[in-house]
C-alpha cells in the first residue's frame, strides 16, 4: 500500500489528538468512497479494472498517465483484451 500525505487544518489535528482512537485513514477512504458514489463509480468495479490492467502489465503510474477517469481505464483494459498477443498475427 502506498501512503500519501494529506494536509489537514489545525482544528482537524486537534480533534484527532483528542480522539486518538479515530482511524484517520479510514475517514479518508470513506470520504473518497462517497466521492466515487457521487460520480457513479463502483469501488469494486474500479478495483477489478485496476487489477486487470496490472495483470496486463501496466504499472499504477502508467495507468495514471494513460487515463483520468473510470471510462478511460475501462477502455484501456478492453482495448488490451481485444488485441491479439504478439506473434499471433498472420501474414497472408
Amino acid at each position: 500500500m502506498i501512503t500519501r500525505s494529506v494536509t489537514i487544518e489545525d482544528i482537524d489535528n486537534l480533534y484527532l489528538m483528542w480522539n486518538d482512537h479515530i482511524n484517520a485513514s479510514a475517514l479518508y477512504r470513506r470520504a473518497l468512497r462517497e466521492e466515487m458514489e457521487v460520480r457513479g463509480v463502483d469501488p469494486d468495479e474500479l478495483r477489478d479494472l485496476l487489477e486487470r490492467a496490472r495483470e496486463q502489465g501496466y504499472t499504477l503510474e502508467e495507468i495514471a498517465e494513460d487515463t483520468n477517469r473510470f471510462d478511460d481505464l475501462q477502455s484501456l483494459v478492453e482495448e488490451q483484451q481485444t488485441q491479439p498477443p504478439a506473434g499471433d498475427a498472420t501474414d497472408d
